[in-house]
């Protein structure tokens, strides 16, 4: 008798572990409400052995609940044949039909974004990027004005080439930064570094003759040179040098945005398009920087003041960057 009720409760121990074991299988959550279920949903036997009438399970719907397996030992009284029950499928089958589980419970969500804020976020980082394009190119004059301030403030603690262990000050420019024209020379001479300011000696007080002849003031128009800082002994700038400066120069000219450039000696013709061809071929021929600005080449002014039967060749040049920008001017000889 002791023995048929330890087979009897280990019977129903290993009935309570395979209900647990579909029951997380299923993924339900906890036991069902009340007690007399799980007792419903295992068959529990009666007093005298055979199995309670069952229910259909509340709350899991369409899972007919397992009976009871045989005893381990086969030693246990077997309940009468009409009243047997049919045999239980084993666990793994039983989780195989059982039906899908139902999702798991989740927090209430807010509600969803709606889709014009979803568009906007979207376009966040392109609008971010246009607003950089749009720093980068300034379009209203001070802007650019305030642009050019800035870079002039960069390049005076530049130490991007040896040159600036020699110099007094850099030279960044003189003139206006609105000019329809930029004269762009070589470097900075013994003058331009004590002053810090381009075209300052007899070369630039020659260059002021030059531009008064075209009709503007020497303030009116924008003068630079390919490097900020004087090369020892007045030597043209190197590669490398002029290479550390190119960046500057660039900028100066994608802010001012003029509609003609004159290139002063055959270096600044370089600096500014790449060529080594000799001024003397390049001079009175346009050209053009970055596949959009009229440039013409012609002599430096410091040639000119070695060379003074240049002039003539000069003028002429100058006139065309006139009849360029739709200005006239007398004819001199």
């Amino acid at each position: 008798m002791v023995e048929a009720l330890r087979e009897e409760l280990a019977d129903l121990t290993a009935s309570v572990r395979a209900f647990l074991e579909w029951h997380a299988a299923t993924g339900a959550d906890g036991l069902p409400g009340h007690p007399s279920a799980l007792h419903e949903a295992l068959g529990a036997s009666s007093a005298e052995g055979a199995p309670a009438p069952r229910r259909a399970d509340r709350g899991f719907p369409g899972l007919d609940a397992p009976s009871p397996p045989a005893s381990r030992g086969g030693s246990a009284a077997a309940p009468h044949p009409e009243q047997r029950s049919p045999a239980a499928p084993p666990p793994e089958q039983r989780i195989a039909e059982a039906p899908a589980a139902r999702p798991p419970v989740q927090a209430p969500r807010g509600p969803e974004p709606s889709p014009r804020l979803a568009v906007s976020a979207a376009t966040a980082p392109r609008a971010d990027t246009a607003a950089r394009a749009s720093a980068a190119q300034p379009d209203t004059p001070e802007e650019r004005v305030t642009r050019l301030a800035l870079l002039a403030e960069e390049v005076r603690t530049c130490q991007k080439c040896p040159l600036h262990e020699g110099r007094t000050h850099t030279v960044f420019s003189r003139g206006n930064p609105l000019s329809e024209v930029v004269f762009v020379g070589e470097g900075p001479g013994a003058e331009e570094d004590l002053q810090g300011e381009p075209f300052v000696g007899p070369a630039g007080q020659l260059l002021d003759k030059m531009i008064a002849a075209m009709g503007y003031h020497r303030d009116d128009v924008y003068i630079c040179n390919i490097v900020k800082c004087r090369p020892p002994k007045n030597r043209k700038p190197e590669p490398a040098e002029m290479a550390a400066c190119s960046p500057y120069l660039t900028s100066q000219l994608a802010l001012i945005k003029p509609k003609v450039i004159v290139a002063l000696g055959a270096t600044a013709v370089q600096g500014l398009i790449g060529t080594n061809e000799g001024i003397t071929k390049l001079r009175g021929t346009w050209k053009l920087y970055k596949g959009s600005i009229p440039i013409m080449p012609t002599f430096h002014p410091a040639y000119l003041l070695r060379q003074p039967g240049a002039k003539r060749e000069v003028w002429s040049d100058l006139k065309e960057v006139m009849r360029h920008l739709g200005k006239s001017a007398p004819d001199r000889g």
